[in-house]
């Protein structure tokens, strides 16, 4: 039987995984293959992974977009856990089958929270705003993520 997570978990777990990958040169897929065969206390479900293979399909794209909406920094200077929630959230906003911007913005400003230095949620929300808007996308949180 199939693993399914709340959402938010499956998001934490995709991100502390995508984390990890950048601290090393083990290819996703087989970390993702590791994390399920050894019953991770941290696993990440099929969300997850569509998740991680969204942004692993689009990270040029993903990144191109990141580069662009820096102001007087670069990719390099980006703390390592705000790189990679907005490389998460731009690839579920733009690349994901929910396509709900508001609960991917929000969630991803949770994460920065729990992870991240103090003020740095304010620059992830903030980016991840500018490209909602950009791109035309309702940011607008939704009630329930029933579907």
């Amino acid at each position: 039987m199939e693993n399914i997570l709340p959402r938010r978990e499956a998001r934490e777990n995709a991100f502390l995984l995508a984390f990890s990958q950048t601290f090393g040169d083990v290819p996703l897929q087989e970390a993702l293959d590791t994390n399920n065969e050894c019953g991770e206390e941290r696993p990440v479900d099929v969300f997850g992974q569509r998740l991680l293979s969204a942004y692993c399909s689009h990270s040029a794209e993903v990144d191109d977009l990141i580069r662009d909406h820096l102001r007087n920094w670069t990719m390099e200077r980006l703390p390592r856990v705000s790189l990679t929630v907005l490389r998460l959230a731009l690839a579920e906003m733009l690349y994901g089958d929910e396509r709900k911007p508001g609960v991917v913005i929000n969630e991803a400003v949770e994460l920065t929270k729990k992870y991240g230095a103090d003020e740095d949620y304010q620059f992830v929300n903030g980016l991840l705003g500018a490209v909602a808007r950009e791109q035309g996308l309702d940011t607008e949180p939704v009630e329930s993520e029933e579907q």
